[in-house]
């Protein structure tokens, strides 16, 4: 703990808190003063926790820093002992608890920043279920959940943008290449303006190509509109898709069924909705509100030393102490009303339970099948959106799998003319590879007929004017041209073009055998699958049927064995049901007196016998009352009057004259009843 607070003070002491602390002045803070700490820690993470604690009622503080722990996952003590003592203390401002909680946020406080802002996004709102049925309501979820969606993509680009390794020289590295390229872009640009300076119709050209620049912006607008409507339309297709659904379950749950039967059904709902309104949910609501008052009035007590808990422990020992004494007075009176009552109550007891359990696993499945609904249309939603269809059914399918046949087939047909096609594309790059050496043959046979009649350089005079007067004649006819760049990019790019195909000429004569080997084995493959599909399918056919055979089997075997149980159980029963009666017999029999004492025959006539005297006397005791009622009940009556003339005159004497109604009150009373008692 020392260290911690070390670390702590230090680290509380540096920027952006700038405290002035030290061990001893941070140990003696005030619990108040330390929660004020957790909340300036807190802020620093969540900017929405800068509050003043002074300002802020108990309750409303604990339930802040509990919720804002929960969001950036603390992990308090796991037991339950522990748990408790932890929320205690952190209400209360205790070091030991607060303690932990800063050297963690201290030292995590980056990434505890970026998860209290990502929380602030991601964090689901929770919809109770009665109101996320309603079709607004799923839709707004709906769409909340592809905002996130959309959110956790964007944080993510951004944070792969920010972690590229991109520094500050590469970026002004690129920005003066931008800046050389837009000068070269502006020479361009000049150069061009000259080039059609003096071409006809410069104006009216300019004037096109704006409109056409204006009509493409406004195209892309358009395209953007539309992509909105059919994002729209698509929403509605949706929800109408979910009220067909909704429309083809309520057909069909109403096939079939009569008007009693639904008026049955409607009843058993009520009856259902009644329990739960009456019942369980009151019960829920009253725990709750019993919960949150206990809450409440712990966080506001004061805190507590060990003399309170030792004097509350002292209650609780006394309190335990009567309750024990209590039962077993109840215990030994032994009353039989109350023994039949407590049956009673037990069943009762046990059918209230049966109904709980009943309905909690009723709540239970209802949420599974809200879930299950909302995952059912969240798929369909999903494989609309991927261009799918529903899953196929019966002949339906059959159809669709001979139609995936035929397009199987002609797709294998159009494939092997697309390797046909390669391969001659192969023969044809080799034919031009082998045409382009015997040029170079015939070029260096002609060089050397030249050097031998002695006009050695004519070929290569004659190509380099007949190079120049093209040159000179393609000059001329791109003078009105304005893509003579794009053009000669286009000749670099089929120049390498032109050399990567006659680099890649061996590897594809290389290529061809083992497309056509290939080609086999996918064939094979096709076949050796068709095969295997079928003898799988028929075993998993016969697996099936195997499996209901042995399921069955086993479920006779089960009740089989259980018979036997139950038969071999009752025949121990009356074994044991035959021995009792024997021992009887050979008791009653008897001529042994100390074994025929042991009889259960004469212990129940003995018994019999004592509870028919404890019934008369039960019945005399009653008669006796019954009698005796009358005069109790008057004499009852006059100890009461009695009672109440002693408290008139007591207040008489407290109050001095203002007695005097109080006598007359008595008098009157007295005179009204004449058999009361008057002092």
């Amino acid at each position: 703990m020392s260290e911690t607070l070390k670390y702590v003070v230090s680290e509380l002491n540096k920027p952006p808190y700038n405290k002035s602390y030290n061990l001893i002045s941070f140990d003696q803070l005030e619990p108040l003063q330390i929660l004020q700490v957790l909340t300036d820690v807190l802020s620093e993470v969540d900017p929405k926790q800068k509050v003043d604690v002074r300002e802020e009622a108990a309750d409303q503080t604990a339930i802040r820093i509990f919720g804002i722990l929960r969001v950036l996952k603390y992990k308090p003590p796991t037991t339950a002992g522990n748990l408790s003592s932890f929320r205690q203390g952190l209400v209360q401002g205790e070091k030991p608890v607060i303690l932990p909680i800063l050297e963690w946020l201290l030292q995590q406080t980056p990434a505890l920043t970026k998860r209290a802002y990502l929380a602030r996004y991601l964090v689901k709102i929770e919809v109770p279920p009665e109101y996320s049925q309603d079709d607004q309501v799923a839709d707004l979820l709906q769409q909340y959940e592809i905002l996130i969606d959309e959110f956790k993509d964007v944080h993510k680009t951004h944070e792969t943008l920010k972690n590229s390794g991109f520094n500050t020289a590469d970026i002004k590295k690129d920005i003066a290449s931008m800046e050389e390229e837009k000068e070269q872009l502006g020479k361009r640009v000049e150069r061009l303006k000259r080039k059609v300076e003096n071409t006809p119709n410069t104006g009216p050209m300019l004037a096109a190509a704006q409109n056409l620049r204006r009509e493409r912006d406004r195209d892309t607008k358009l395209t953007q509109q539309k992509q909105e409507q059919k994002g729209v339309i698509a929403q509605f297709e949706q929800r109408c898709h979910r009220l067909q659904h909704q429309l083809k379950e309520t057909r069909q749950s109403s096939i079939g069924a009569t008007p009693e039967g639904l008026l049955q059904r409607l009843e058993e709902e009520n009856k259902i909705n009644t329990y739960m309104l009456k019942d369980k949910l009151p019960k829920q609501l009253g725990t709750t509100k019993s919960t949150v008052q206990d809450l409440q009035r712990v966080v506001a007590e004061p805190a507590m030393g060990q003399s309170d808990l030792d004097e509350i422990n002292n209650k609780i020992k006394q309190t335990n102490a009567e309750v024990n004494q209590l039962v077993e007075k109840r215990m030994m009176s032994g009353d039989p009303m109350e023994d039949k009552l407590s049956l009673f109550r037990q069943q009762v007891a046990i059918i209230a339970r049966k109904k709980e359990a009943a309905a909690e696993s009723l709540r239970e499945v209802r949420e599974e099948h809200a879930k299950l609904e909302s995952e059912q249309s969240s798929k369909k939603d999903q494989l609309k959106q991927n261009d799918g269809e529903e899953v196929l059914k019966g002949e339906e399918f059959k159809r669709y799998v001979n139609k995936l046949r035929s397009k199987s087939t002609v797709f294998k047909k159009k494939r092997q003319e697309l390797a046909e096609l390669r391969a001659e594309a192969g023969v044809m790059s080799r034919t031009e590879e082998i045409l382009k050496g015997r040029e170079d043959t015939m070029n260096r046979q002609l060089g050397q007929l030249e050097n031998q009649k002695g006009v050695s350089g004519y070929r290569e005079t004659q190509d380099a004017l007949e190079s120049v007067s093209a040159l000179k004649s393609e000059l001329d006819s791109m003078k009105g041209k304005t893509l003579e760049d794009i053009s000669v990019l286009v000749q670099k790019l089929n120049r390498r073009i032109q050399e990567k195909k006659s680099a890649l000429a061996p590897l594809i004569k290389e290529l061809r055998p083992l497309r056509q080997k290939a080609q086999e084995m996918q064939s094979e493959h096709d076949d050796k699958k068709s095969q295997y599909d079928t003898m799988a399918a028929g075993l998993e056919s016969n697996r099936s049927k195997l499996e209901q055979e042995v399921r069955g089997l086993r479920e006779e075997c089960s009740g089989e064995e259980s018979r036997f149980h139950y038969v071999n159980t009752m025949k121990h029963i009356n074994n044991v049901q035959q021995k009792k009666i024997a021992d009887e017999m050979k008791s009653y029999m008897s001529s042994d007196s100390t074994e025929k004492r042991k009889a259960f025959r004469d212990l129940y006539s003995k018994k019999i016998l004592e509870q028919e005297n404890l019934g008369k006397g039960l019945r005399e005791k009653q008669k006796y009352v019954r009698e005796n009622h009358d005069g109790s009940m008057v004499q009852m009556r006059m100890w009461r009057d009695v009672q109440r003339i002693m408290e008139s005159k007591l207040g008489v004497k407290s109050h001095g004259d203002g007695g005097g109604t109080h006598v007359r009150r008595s008098v009157s009373f007295a005179a009204q009843d004449e058999e009361r008692l008057i002092l």
